[in-house]
């Protein structure tokens, strides 16, 4: 069941760390009870001591440490079910024996021997070089998340949302959201757990009830899902414990037409069948160039050595593997504006774009000086009002140098994102509209100094299974949050800026591609109608 869940497969076609997670979780899991089987067979058959399995708890403590160098948070999630396990097979006494020691330091070895690559990967300059873990202190801040900590939230009401939408996709997770198969299947199990193995009962629940109490409160907006997988993952158990209910009930109803046989076969092949049909639209990848099409629609309108500010991770990402992996348009400098907030970012920019740094200088050195101040101690910044609107303006100051200086030598641009304003880049949002005029170019403005008509082909975007109907996608999918957006509002504004300046045929040919994509876009509904009109009537 869960080779085809939604969220697992969907992890397992991306280069992400979920799924090595979830395989080492579930390694964790089969470890775990089969120490706990033979214990229990060893005291049924012999008197032998049951120390002498400790080697399967001792390797999921090895691989336990291994999960937590991958994905530290969802693994540790489940340490109270785990804990649960061993009390309800040794009692008390493993915890205050040495076994428990012995597992510990296990568990650490192995976690120092994942981590342990962090500053030797570091001391070789990556070209991006995430959190600079070289020192003991960034280390510990990447392994704690640090950096992650903003995203916490405490809100009965957000965590009521984060909650339905934890059952939307539970219900999507393992087929179709109308035949909930496998969640009838766990209720059962659970059911059927409590009355025969109390141990498995708690163990599942406990795994679902932590991962809830941390997921819950965690805001974020991309791989939400990918948190759940360790309550996914305890649903697909209990749902094996559901089938093992339904041969149980075939074998007590002596029925020469519902064998336990029959009835094992059924629920595995509908269940199975239900998931791979249900989720093989949405993770077939055969036709997947999103992301490719995106960044070579972007790169097709940058002029040479050109300037690009973002504050979308899903823009920077894949310039960045295109600019570093596959060696394309290396000449044009491609700027992260959250990233300016991580001192290490700099160190990236420095290796990345040495003259675009070098003529900035002024104003990137007194704020990264103040920035690390931050980082070391940001409690301090939040104490104070006057060191909080130093950084603030600091930053806004050395992102207006580098604009003001780029655009001296070379074009600048920015993606639509950048003039959403929030409550960090408030200041910089209203600054670069009122400084620059706005010309839509693609998928790109390009910030122009005049205010006087600037003209450029009429792009010819790359959209391969975006809204062809050959890739299909969730709602809630980064494609129908994002990046059909992101088409639409850069077609409908360069549909805007044309109609502007009476270039109606040509306004009317950009709404019509944004109404292709997405027939709801009003505004662009209305500009085609504005500017039809004015065609009718000039």
């Amino acid at each position: 069941m869960m080779a085809f869940s939604r969220t697992l497969w969907a992890y397992a076609t991306i280069t992400e760390v979920y799924t090595l997670n979830a395989l080492l979780i579930r390694l964790v899991f089969f470890l775990v009870v089969r120490w706990r089987r033979r214990i229990i067979e060893t005291r049924r058959d012999s008197s032998a001591a049951v120390t002498t399995h400790d080697t399967w708890i001792y390797a999921a403590a090895f691989v336990f440490g291994l999960a937590m160098g991958v994905h530290h948070v969802t693994v540790a999630l489940t340490l109270p079910a785990i804990a649960v396990v061993v009390y309800r097979t040794e009692g008390l006494r493993f915890f205050a024996s040495r076994r428990l020691l012995y597992a510990a330091l296990i568990s650490i070895t192995a976690l120092i021997l994942v981590y342990s690559y962090l500053p030797w990967a570091a001391s070789r300059s990556p070209a991006m070089n995430w959190g600079n873990p070289r020192s003991l202190q960034e280390i510990w801040w990447h392994i704690t998340g640090r950096q992650y900590r903003v995203f916490f939230y405490f809100s009965p009401a957000a965590m009521g949302t984060q909650f339905a939408e934890f059952c939307r996709m539970a219900f999507r997770e393992f087929g179709f959201a109308w035949l909930p198969l496998t969640l009838f299947l766990a209720v059962a199990g659970l059911a059927s757990a409590y009355k025969r193995h109390r141990t498995a009962f708690w163990f599942l629940l406990l795994i679902v009830l932590a991962d809830l109490a941390y997921a819950l409160s965690y805001e974020i907006a991309e791989d939400k899902d990918a948190y759940y997988l360790p309550a996914f993952i305890s649903i697909a158990i209990a749902a094996g414990l559901g089938i093992q209910w339904l041969i149980q009930l075939a074998a007590s109803k002596r029925s020469p037409m519902w064998t336990p046989s029959i009835a094992a076969a059924t629920a595995i092949v509908l269940t199975s069948a239900t998931a791979f049909s249900a989720n093989w639209p949405f993770n077939n990848r055969r036709h997947y160039f999103i992301a490719d099409d995106y960044v070579e629609n972007l790169f097709s309108t940058i002029a040479p050595n050109g300037l690009m500010l973002t504050q979308d991770w899903q823009v920077a990402s894949p310039m960045l593997y295109a600019q570093e992996i596959e060696q394309r348009r290396g000449d044009v400098k491609v700027v992260d504006i959250n990233l300016l907030r991580r001192s290490w970012y700099f160190d990236y920019l420095k290796h990345a774009d040495p003259d675009m740094m070098e003529r900035s200088r002024e104003k990137i050195d007194p704020y990264v000086a103040i920035l690390k101040q931050w980082e070391r101690d940001p409690a301090a910044f939040s104490r104070s009002q006057d060191l909080t609107q130093r950084i603030s303006m600091a930053f806004l100051e050395m992102v207006q140098a580098i604009v003001r200086n780029e655009i001296r030598v070379e074009p600048v641009y920015i993606t639509n994102d950048v003039l959403i304003g929030d409550s960090l880049n408030s200041y910089l949002t209203r600054w670069i509209p009122q400084t620059y005029q706005l010309v839509p170019q693609g998928l790109v403005f390009n910030l122009a100094t005049d205010q006087s008509f600037h003209d450029s082909p009429d792009p010819h975007l790359h959209m391969r299974g975006l809204a062809d109907g050959t890739v299909r996608f969730a709602k809630d999918d980064v494609a129908n949050l994002k990046i059909l957006p992101a088409y639409t509002r850069m077609l409908t504004n360069r549909g805007k800026y044309l109609a502007s300046l009476n270039q109606h045929e040509r306004a009317i040919h950009a709404f019509k591609e944004a109404l292709a994509l997405d027939p709801g876009v009003t505004t662009a509904r209305e500009g085609l109608e504005q500017s039809a009109a004015k065609l009718r009537k000039p």
